[in-house]
């Protein structure tokens, strides 16, 4: 993968595209109503994609504690939202993390800003799904971690096929996740 300059997206240049681009789907940007819509868009997007900004290691912040502990540790329930990129319309759902400390635990917030760390960048849930689930292994040293994703997608309900009630599901199971199916099995069913 192509490393790329990590900077803040440039909103007054977003913010003419945008104005281009309402050109182009037949509006008038000088409009009452659309007057302020470039700029509210370009922070919008600016927002959105944060996630390119960050990393793992820079939202953990030092919160990995040593600990006797090495059982299972799962968070569920953590909200998503991200962006298709393919259409550039959102998807959003639930995502569970578990993992099986080895002498090492995660601050619990941090599990929750990892997952947006890659939420918030033009996804495909399927590479999102393994982007979280490796970070979490590489943060904490886990002997195994989980991690489904359920989401609704809008680019397959508000267009293509519409199905209104459609919900993808994704797993990664990396170490003892994937190799014993009792381990699976129990973090599948705590991360219902």
């Amino acid at each position: 993968m192509k490393k790329t300059e990590v900077r803040e997206p440039d909103e007054r240049k977003i913010a003419s595209l945008v104005r281009q681009l309402l050109v182009e789907l037949g509006e008038d940007p000088g409009r009452e109503g659309l007057l302020k819509t470039p700029s509210r868009v370009a922070k919008s997007l600016a927002f959105l994609t944060r996630g390119y900004r960050q990393t793992p290691r820079g939202v953990l912040n030092n919160a990995v504690f040593e600990t006797g502990a090495n059982h299972m540790i799962v968070l569920r329930d953590i909200e998503v939202y991200s962006m298709c990129e393919h259409h550039l319309l959102p998807f959003f759902g639930t995502c569970a993390v578990g993992y099986i400390a080895r002498g090492k635990v995660l601050g619990v917030s941090k599990i929750a800003r990892i997952v947006d760390c890659f939420a918030r960048r033009l996804q495909i849930q399927e590479r999102l799904t393994e982007q979280v689930a490796e970070a979490i292994r590489d943060a904490s040293g886990a002997e195994g971690v989980g991690v489904v994703f359920r989401c609704r997608h809008l680019c397959m309900m508000m267009r293509g096929v519409e199905k209104q009630n459609s919900e993808m599901i994704t797993s990664a199971m990396l170490g003892s996740f994937r190799e014993d199916e009792k381990v699976r099995q129990e973090f599948l069913s705590l991360a219902k």
